[in-house]
């Protein structure tokens, strides 16, 4: 035994240390893919920040879209030029306030897409499955989905966080893949801007013979971002729908933007 071979050798410390090694390494990669999208990170006003953190932005890399939708390379100015806007209407509260200071829109919220109702400009195209068909799509037109437990809302009325009755709903659409209610079709009364918009599910309460939505009043069921297809919803028009109904919650009304004391 005196030429064994480690024999002298701890190969119990070996593995442990190994292993922090992978451990320590793989959590370098992890956090730098997740750099891929959003760094370097800037101020409010567009400038670099000072504090970038421990890891470097990753080289860029391009992926390959399924379905003949072309190639996204991340990082890159292109792509995070891509997802930026820059016409937002707001301003700070304080006017010499450093970073972190809320800002306060300078039009209509809900309409401009801030605050609450910020969104993002996504591909204007909709989301499809791994077949290649569009993922979201109105229960009417398919004979593969039924309700089978609960109420069926098509037919109810819809009312408004003010009461208002807007109109009925008139279609389920849902995401066939993952087998979910999305969105609820509303056919508007011509007093609150007629033809149909969606609204997300998650914004809906059915309660016994209506429909619910508190996010928004009457009044702004006509201003509700409208789909370019009555069968297919788009990446960012579920943005923007999804969107104005969130800003609503703050901005629906001006008891909404006060204080409660």
């Amino acid at each position: 035994m005196e030429n064994a071979f480690f024999g002298n050798f701890d190969l119990a410390s070996l593995s442990i240390w190994l292993f922090w090694i992978f451990f320590a390494l793989l959590i370098y990669y992890l956090q730098t893919e997740n750099m891929r999208e959003g760094y370097p990170l800037e101020n409010e006003d567009g400038t670099a920040a000072p504090n970038q953190g421990p890891f470097p932005v990753p080289n860029a890399k391009t992926f390959k879209l399924m379905h003949g939708r072309g190639e996204v390379t991340v990082p890159s100015p292109e792509n995070e030029a891509a997802h930026r806007r820059t016409d937002l209407a707001m301003e700070k509260v304080a006017f010499s306030a450093g970073n972190g200071y809320p800002y306060d829109p300078t039009g209509d919220g809900m309409v401009d897409g801030v605050g609450p109702g910020s969104w993002v400009p996504r591909r204007d195209v909709p989301e499809l499955d791994g077949h290649g068909h569009a993922k979201i799509v109105p229960m009417g037109k398919t004979e593969t989905f039924r309700v089978s437990a609960g109420r069926d809302p098509r037919g109810l009325p819809v009312q408004a966080g003010d009461g208002e009755v807007v109109g009925t709903i008139a279609d389920i659409w849902v995401d066939a893949p993952e087998q979910l209610v999305r969105y609820l079709e509303i056919e508007l009364d011509a007093d609150h801007g007629g033809g149909t918009r969606l609204v997300p599910i998650h914004f809906c309460r059915i309660w016994g013979s209506k429909v619910k939505i508190n996010a928004i009043y009457g009044k702004h069921f006509a201003n509700v971002p409208v789909t370019k297809s009555p069968t297919q919803i788009t990446l960012l028009e579920e943005e923007k729908i999804s969107a104005y109904y969130g800003g609503g919650i703050l901005y629906a009304s001006q008891d909404r933007i006060d204080p409660l004391l």
